[in-house]
């Protein structure tokens, strides 16, 4: 049976140019994590770990999120036999530490923080050997979904998370055993993606996008989608006539998850591609990570901004 039936969100074509957008109405269902979804799985944390994936076996990982139905969402549009365009879950470091997965995850973290003294002592003291070691819990927040999802199914899957998560504290404490309760968490460390536009991108991309308007004869050059992988990224700088130099979210939420974060560390992939430096055409959209860290206690309250900032349509 699906956790939820949301409510039909509008999400635009992605072969749609120009004004002539196509509204399509898909209506999503969330589910709990089942083997079917293995293979998904496995394609969604290649997408949120990129050129640097292999390195924590994500056919582990996978089976590490099927391993808790009861926790965590997938969000499907054709049945609970479908493949999922999205998933969200949490993981006990602590508890799984010694998993290949999380363990790798874990020093690859630590590694990526050494280069900010501050950031690496916190994270020190939330991931550490001896942190992990600890009774104080630190949740793995992993998420990911299709370029092409309206963000609006975020909120939802948030809000799940948190009521799962209160309901397993609620009978640990209930039958006297919350310290052996793996979802009582002192901090959550959220992963993420973001990318950058360089100045050569940003002449390529404005330079593309003028030059399709003045193709079907419009009189103002309108902005483009130059790549897929640029949807995200586009909705977040706006509606502007042209795109602009900088480091931007590649998903919309994570501009709220920042807002109430103690700690966010970006940081670049170990195994990135080389980019051109001639001034030639870039090789892709230059893409990184992103680490975010909230404390356990805000995580209703990262509900209820998402929820504010990105409604369901009524």
């Amino acid at each position: 049976m699906p956790k939820r039936k949301d409510p039909t969100v509008d999400s635009d074509d992605e072969g749609s140019s120009g004004s002539d957008v196509e509204i399509i109405n898909v209506d999503f269902e969330f589910f709990g994590p089942r083997p079917i979804d293995y293979i998904a799985l496995k394609r969604l944390l290649t997408q949120l770990f990129q050129s640097d994936a292999e390195s924590f076996q994500v056919h582990d990982l996978a089976d590490l999120i099927l391993s808790q139905p009861l926790l965590g969402s997938t969000v499907k549009g054709d049945g609970i036999d479908s493949d999922p365009y999205a998933f969200l879950t949490v993981l006990n470091m602590n508890v799984h530490k010694d998993h290949p997965s999380i363990k790798a995850l874990a020093s690859y973290l630590l590694a990526k923080s050494t280069g900010n003294a501050s950031v690496n002592s916190t994270l020190q003291q939330l991931i550490g050997p001896d942190a992990l070691s600890s009774s104080h819990h630190v949740g793995l927040i992993l998420g990911e979904r299709f370029v092409n999802m309206p963000v609006q199914v975020i909120p939802p899957m948030y809000r799940m998370l948190a009521d799962e998560i209160d309901m397993a504290n609620e009978e640990a404490i209930l039958t006297n055993t919350l310290q052996e309760e793996p979802y009582a968490f002192t901090h959550y460390i959220i992963l993420s993606r973001l990318y950058r536009l360089s100045a050569t991108d940003v002449a390529s991309l404005n330079d593309e996008a003028e030059a399709e308007a003045m193709s079907v004869g419009s009189p103002k050059p309108k902005k483009k989608k130059k790549r897929k992988s640029l949807k995200n990224a586009t909705d977040v700088a706006g509606e502007e006539d042209s795109f602009k130099p900088g480091t931007f979210s590649f998903h919309l939420e994570d501009d709220v998850i920042r807002k109430i974060s103690t700690l966010t560390l970006d940081y670049d992939f170990s195994n990135r591609q080389t980019r051109s430096e001639d001034g030639g055409e870039p090789l892709g959209l230059d893409m990184a990570g992103r680490l975010m860290v909230i404390p356990a206690e805000k995580l209703k309250d990262l509900v209820t901004l998402m929820t504010e900032e990105y409604p369901l349509p009524s």
